[in-house]
């Protein structure tokens, strides 16, 4: 077998090359797809927007109920846990030493009484007499000031009375409020102490009820400033509706309102109480228990709601969104999110009505993109599969 020469090797490897190169220019680049994006148009709507706040119930009246004399408890005279009225008798005081006292007042004051008539008499005589010189000057002025003594006498016996009856109406403890009254720490037998420090009971009045929820002095400050905003309607500081939900998540049938929030920041926690109030006839809200309380700030007519899924957060943490623009091609917006309103996010800045929001496809564009637009669809969720 022959070998090739160095100059036949030169040409065949120059063919081969040749060969290759024809062979890839035969082949073209296959063309990039335009990126498919779902997007949905922007469009006002209206929205009631709210704020939950956590709460407790407190009674809008409470009482505590204190003897306000000395003596032995002959009754109690309601049933605990029960209701009373304003000015209904609780407990029985021993009235046998106020009543005494009482009677002896009376007959003191009736003998300075009876002796009045008979000293004005003998004064006025006396002042006749000395006008014709029948009497001297000095028997003249003992009769006046025997009377004015009597009088004085009279007017203690009038306000010895009237303490002696003040004292006997006390052995009657009576309701200051009307309400729910609470258990007795007392029992017939028992010693009453005047202005004791240990309450017998205490009355609350519990329709209507107090909401009270602290909150802080930030977030009251931005909900003050929603219900007064020319954004929305029937936002009113003071007289927002508010809807209740108790503990296990009941909705509460009847609605109260926003009232006030307190006067004094607590430096130590930077917070204000806010208060509601809540119509209840029925009792089913009692002190103490813990709520959820949602008020309705008002009504947005044209706000602008976009799903969740649509806006994202770039490093520094503020909400981007992608747009397709009239070229359809991919436009980054800087948004300001207010809040969440079930699975979309209130817009206040960043979005106009008619801009398309991306919200499928966003992984695979970036902005100055082209872009193939579709609208979105929500797909189904899958049937669960029957139980085997």
């Amino acid at each position: 077998m022959q070998t090739p020469t160095r100059g036949g090797m030169i040409s065949i490897v120059g063919a081969l090359v040749a060969g290759g190169l024809m062979t890839s220019c035969d082949k073209k680049e296959p063309a990039k797809a335009t990126p498919e994006v779902a997007v949905v148009v922007v469009r006002p709507q209206r929205a009631v927007l709210t704020s939950e706040l956590p709460g407790r119930v407190s009674a809008c009246q409470v009482a505590e109920v204190h003897p306000q004399v000395n003596g032995i408890i002959q009754k109690r005279l309601f049933t605990e846990g029960g209701n009373v009225k304003e000015g209904e008798v609780l407990y029985q005081i021993d009235p046998a030493p106020y009543q005494a006292a009482f009677d002896t007042a009376s007959a003191s004051l009736a003998r300075a009484e009876a002796n009045l008539p008979a000293m004005r008499n003998r004064a006025e005589r006396l002042r006749q007499l000395l006008a014709v010189n029948a009497v001297g000057q000095q028997d003249c002025d003992d009769a006046t000031a025997a009377l004015k003594q009597v009088e004085a006498e009279v007017q203690t016996g009038k306000a010895s009375v009237q303490s002696a009856r003040i004292n006997l109406g006390y052995t009657r403890i009576t309701a200051p409020i009307s309400g729910r009254i609470g258990k007795s720490v007392v029992t017939p037998g028992a010693l009453a102490t005047a202005y004791q420090g240990p309450a017998f009971t205490t009355i609350q009045q519990l329709d209507p009820v107090y909401i009270d929820s602290p909150q802080s002095s930030t977030a009251l400050l931005d909900l003050k400033r929603t219900l007064l905003s020319k954004r929305m309607k029937g936002g009113v500081a003071g007289q927002a509706p508010v809807k209740l939900f108790l503990e296990d998540g009941t909705p509460y049938s009847h609605s109260g309102i926003l009232k006030f929030s307190d006067v004094t920041v607590d430096p130590t926690t930077g917070s204000q109480n806010l208060r509601m109030v809540f119509p209840n006839p029925n009792l089913a809200l009692l002190p103490g228990m813990y709520v959820r309380a949602v008020v309705e700030e008002g009504v947005m007519e044209q706000a602008i709601l976009v799903p969740q899924q649509g806006v994202t957060r770039d490093p520094k943490g503020n909400a981007v969104a992608m747009v397709v623009d009239g070229t359809d091609k991919v436009e980054q917006r800087m948004l300001q999110v207010d809040r969440a309103i079930g699975d979309q996010w209130l817009v206040r800045d960043g979005l106009r009505p008619g801009d398309r929001l991306i919200l499928e496809g966003l992984q695979k564009i970036r902005p100055g993109v082209q872009v193939k637009v579709v609208p979105f669809t929500v797909k189904a969720a899958p049937k669960p599969e029957p139980a085997k």
